[in-house]
């Protein structure tokens, strides 16, 4: 089906629901016509009150391929995106072996996606202190932007970089308008004792908010002294929010995201023992996370991403409990959308703006609002279908990541997607996987 007619009485066109029909033709929006438009010689899709929008854009996922595919792998990744409606995502340059931090590993990675990719995959380069040299050329390959960590990733061959690194690299970026990623957390000795290592309390109280405040101070001073873009991902402390808004008062060349199981879960309701929980930076308190959503709800996040990050069993220690030797993580890239809209009915977020944060701010974040991130004619038909009443439990049958464990398990979501269309063609229908290797590779304009 090359050619067909999506009709809905909620399509989400821009900023705003409305009835519409979409005509799809060679893996682009041809055209959309207010209302209900038949055309008697092309396949009309007629969905009713299903929520018609755009594929969502997810701008951080680790799928550890090459080299780690026992974690997690371009197959079962993009199938598990397709079926959350997610129709592109950006993977980062770790965990994968070798870590994408020159031009060979970067080739190599692509090679290593080839038939693999059930949706739409972009990459990031990664700096780490003895690849300054190697930058300018993950860019002009086609790299979204460049990653580092400012505390040690978990993955020696990725080590963090220090101040002078970033500086080293900033007017490179600054050339070709590339964004750096920070993953910011400064560790220094000012944590208490560790008394057990099974303790979710004894976690959060060795990664503290300061940890990570300071970490922004450093981005901002990086951003503002070189006037690059720099993009704070995983935001999960609440200390960091006030210094960030003052910063974006005076540049649109600092953007900050969260994830969703910052927004869904508590250091309150985390038992001991229980690592699946286990992220870096770590799930915080309420009153933290309420002022996350508080922060959300005033527009502050420039959007929302998974931060998909899975590990094997044994990796994520679910035997032993212990939450200092797990692997630091959440395993969610199938549930962003019923996790957040589920959360989100409760805290008083529109579907319009939830929709938005998943799709167009992801979208011109990357700069390919031109092309994906919108339901307009010419764009690519990048189209996820949902339903918003639809109310369901996340079981290990429905789990389509490499391992079943994931902290959202038995949990009961609203919002169902119901069908995923890739490029023009319908990978997802009726919540199931129909047609695979649909997905392209994603390389950032020259």
């Amino acid at each position: 089906m090359t050619e067909f007619l999506i009709y809905s009485k909620r399509c989400f066109l821009v900023d705003f629901f409305t009835e519409a029909t979409i005509h799809v033709k060679e893996q682009k929006i041809q055209n959309i016509y207010k209302g209900y438009h038949k055309i008697e010689t092309i396949s009309f899709l007629d969905y009713e009150n299903l929520i018609v929008m755009p594929g969502i854009i997810d701008v951080h996922v680790h799928i550890n391929e090459p080299g780690r595919e026992d974690w997690e792998g371009f197959d079962t990744a993009t199938k598990a995106a397709a079926i959350g409606g997610i129709t592109t995502l950006i993977e980062m340059p770790l965990n994968a072996s070798p870590v994408t931090t020159d031009l060979k590993a970067f080739k190599r990675k692509q090679e290593a996606s080839k038939d693999k990719l059930h949706v739409n995959c972009g990459f990031y380069g990664g700096i780490i202190p003895s690849n300054k040299d190697d930058i300018e050329d993950l860019i002009i390959e086609g790299v979204f932007g460049i990653k580092g960590f400012l505390t040690h990733s978990g993955i020696d061959e990725f080590p963090n970089v220090s101040k002078t690194d970033l500086e080293a690299i900033a007017p490179i970026l600054k050339k070709h308008n590339i964004p750096l990623l920070l993953h910011c957390e400064l560790t220094d000795d000012n944590v208490p004792e560790v008394t057990n290592q099974k303790s979710y309390q004894n976690y959060l109280k060795s990664r503290p908010q300061h940890w990570e405040s300071n970490a922004i101070d450093l981005a901002i001073d990086i951003q503002k002294r070189f006037d690059i873009k720099v993009h704070i991902v995983h935001l999960s402390a609440s200390e960091g929010i006030e210094r960030i808004k003052q910063r974006q008062k005076e540049t649109n060349k600092l953007t900050v995201e969260t994830c969703p199981h910052y927004l869904y879960f508590n250091a309150e309701d985390i038992p001991d023992e229980s690592p699946i929980y286990k992220c870096a930076p770590p799930i915080r308190e309420t009153t933290n996370n309420d002022a996350l959503w508080e922060y959300l709800l005033d527009d502050g996040f420039n959007f929302l991403a998974s931060d998909h990050s899975p590990a094997p069993p044994e990796r994520k220690q679910l035997e032993s409990g212990n939450f200092f030797k797990a692997w630091g993580g959440i395993s969610g890239l199938q549930f962003t959308l019923p996790i957040l809209f589920s959360e989100g009915k409760k805290r008083g977020l529109s579907t319009e703006k939830l929709i938005s944060l998943l799709t167009s701010k992801p979208a011109e974040f990357l700069g390919i609002d031109y092309r994906k991130g919108s339901l307009q004619a010419g764009f690519d038909a990048d189209i996820t279908v949902w339903d918003d009443s639809q109310k369901f439990q996340i079981t290990e049958n429905a789990v389509q990541h490499k391992h079943k464990a994931t902290p959202y398990l038995n949990e009961t979501v609203f919002g169902k997607v119901i069908h995923t269309f890739v490029n023009g063609v319908q990978v997802i229908e009726n919540s199931k996987l129909k047609t695979l290797q649909q997905g392209k590779l994603l390389l950032k304009d020259k």
